[in-house]
């Protein structure tokens, strides 16, 4: 009876996730600009190009704290892993990138 109720309990876990094959393919990121309230965390996703004058968002995913709070945690161990099997990822300082959102006036 017990090893019943810790069957139908794993089964209740289980979460089926869909993948499609456009979302599949994924999109290239080499940056993230993250904003926050405080009810979510926004975080947009940019494929910034040499010499391109204006990049878009690529894609934007809207967070609860706890959630980015888990999310956070989740990157941070999963980069300890990879350096543990491939060594420390070097982190090469750039020049920050200026980011402009909107008509920027002149004098």
């Amino acid at each position: 009876m017990a090893e019943e109720k810790k069957n139908n309990s794993k089964k209740k876990a289980q979460i089926n996730i869909e993948l499609d094959e456009a979302i599949a393919q994924g999109t290239y990121s080499n940056l993230a600009i993250i904003n926050h309230s405080v009810s979510e965390f926004v975080v947009d996703f940019v494929n910034i190009m040499p010499g391109t004058p204006k990049s878009k968002v690529k894609s934007r995913i809207i967070l609860t704290p706890q959630h980015a709070k888990r999310l956070a945690k989740a990157l941070a161990e999963n980069v300890k892993r990879f350096e543990q099997i491939h060594g420390v990822i070097k982190d090469y300082e750039k020049q920050p990138i200026p980011l402009n959102f909107g008509p920027t006036g002149q004098a």
